[in-house]
């Protein structure tokens, strides 16, 4: 009886919300112009501008939907990254900035999934939708944001089974 209550007082405090999976049909995508859709353009060659799209001809800038550069995710200081890569704790040490993890960026529909949403994806760690692209349409989809453009055509096409944080 005592666990029970301390089961439920554990839950109401901390939270125990179900986690909701879904299958998720994935790509890549990184900063290059053919991912992004950009070039320099005479006699304007110092600034990328949109090829096509909606925003043909405006400047790109880099910087997704919401306002925010992209980034890969990462896990941190004190994570299992760290354990199993023993090598890259002294420079995880000495910039501070590396302490701590972020979440890396997505690109999906922002009709199905709302902006700020966090979603884990398994081989690519938890992300945040944070952008919506313009072959990003239905439900379902998501695009990850990778550094290098080898890295996103190594990722392809991938069916993923996601963890939604409620």
């Amino acid at each position: 009886m005592r666990l029970l209550i301390v089961i439920i007082l554990l839950c109401a405090v901390v939270g125990c919300a179900p986690v909701k999976r879904e299958t998720f049909a994935t790509t890549a995508y990184c900063n290059c112009s053919s991912c992004c859709g950009w070039s320099r353009d005479f006699p304007d060659f110092w600034n990328r501008h949109y090829v096509s799209g909606p925003n043909q001809g405006d400047v790109y800038t880099g910087r997704t939907a919401a306002g925010t550069y992209p980034r890969e995710p990462y896990e941190g200081l004190l994570s299992v990254d760290t354990l199993t890569h023993p090598w890259t704790l002294p420079h995880r040490l000495l910039l501070p900035w590396l302490w701590l993890a972020h979440d890396g960026t997505l690109a999906a529909d922002w009709r199905h999934l709302k902006q700020g949403t966090r979603i884990y994806i398994p081989g690519y760690g938890w992300g945040r939708v944070e952008d919506k692209g313009s072959a990003i349409q239905g439900e379902n989809r998501l695009d990850l944001y990778m550094d290098s453009h080898a890295k996103a055509l190594r990722w392809g096409r991938k069916k993923v089974t996601g963890m939604i944080e409620p």
